[in-house]
């Protein structure tokens, strides 16, 4: 069993409140986990309106399809443009 744990960073700027952040937020990880069936949650930076990380996981038999399930999510997240992805970091563990 390999375990993929990711966190990503994200820029919203020009959100004036934490609703707007939210907002955002709710909608990228529901749109993320419904496309590539994968366990996500905010996980730090809760009450600042104009940054949040986000922490996603992966389980599954082989490492590749590790990677392959991340750049796919990372690509996702380039190419929304509500918010800019800063900082990624990951991890497998077998």
């Amino acid at each position: 069993m390999i375990v993929g744990v990711m966190t990503a960073h994200l820029s919203l700027p020009g959100v004036a409140s934490l609703k707007g952040k939210r907002s955002i937020v709710k909608s990228l990880i529901g749109r993320l986990k419904s496309r590539f069936n994968i366990s996500i949650a905010e996980v730090d930076l809760q009450d600042n309106k104009t940054a949040a990380v986000i922490g996603i996981s992966v389980v599954c038999n082989e490492a590749r399809f590790v990677d392959r399930q991340f750049d796919s999510i990372i690509n996702f997240m380039r190419n929304d443009g509500r918010f800019i992805l800063g900082q990624i970091e990951r991890e497998k563990f077998s």
